[in-house]
């Protein structure tokens, strides 16, 4: 598959049984946490993993087994975007807080935009997470095209 900029595209396959990234600012956790709790039932069915503290909280408080990456200010939102580029991670779920600045707000944008990259569904809020969890892809398998930068960095090296 080739798009008008004649890049090329693979094709990837995110598997029946998600592996789902669950992320959430200070004062989101409440937020995630009872989410979490309410989806305890779908969340059970995927892989989970988290940045420290609200991975830990989501474990503690549903019971639900979640892998705990760095705190997001020590380096977690960069881990769980590396863990995108290794096509380790199928959706994000990450209740960000829009009214309050955030020090590490760089790496959380190039968490954001590293999804965005390699399409991967975020959502940002109860309303969008909600929206994915109740999708029917949410428990099949869903097929979607990337491009392929493995051949594009080629392709660009070659005209070098």
């Amino acid at each position: 598959m080739s798009s008008m900029r004649d890049e090329t595209f693979i094709e990837q396959v995110l598997p029946a049984q998600k592996r789902i990234a669950l992320i959430a600012h200070d004062n989101m956790k409440p937020e995630i946490i009872d989410w979490c709790q309410k989806n305890r039932e779908v969340l059970s069915g995927h892989f989970l993993c988290g940045t420290g503290t609200t991975a830990r909280m989501i474990a503690d408080r549903t019971g639900l087994p979640v892998y705990g990456y760095n705190s997001g200010p020590l380096g977690g939102d960069q881990q769980v975007g590396a863990q995108i580029v290794e096509g380790k991670i199928d959706l994000v779920i990450f209740f960000s807080d829009p009214l309050t600045a955030q020090p590490h707000d760089p790496d959380v944008k190039a968490l954001l935009r590293i999804a965005q990259v390699y399409d991967i569904p975020i959502a940002n809020n109860r309303a969008t997470a909600d929206f994915l969890i109740s999708s029917p892809l949410m428990n099949s398998t869903y097929t979607h095209y990337v491009t392929d930068f493995k051949q594009a960095v080629s392709k660009r090296a070659a005209t070098l």
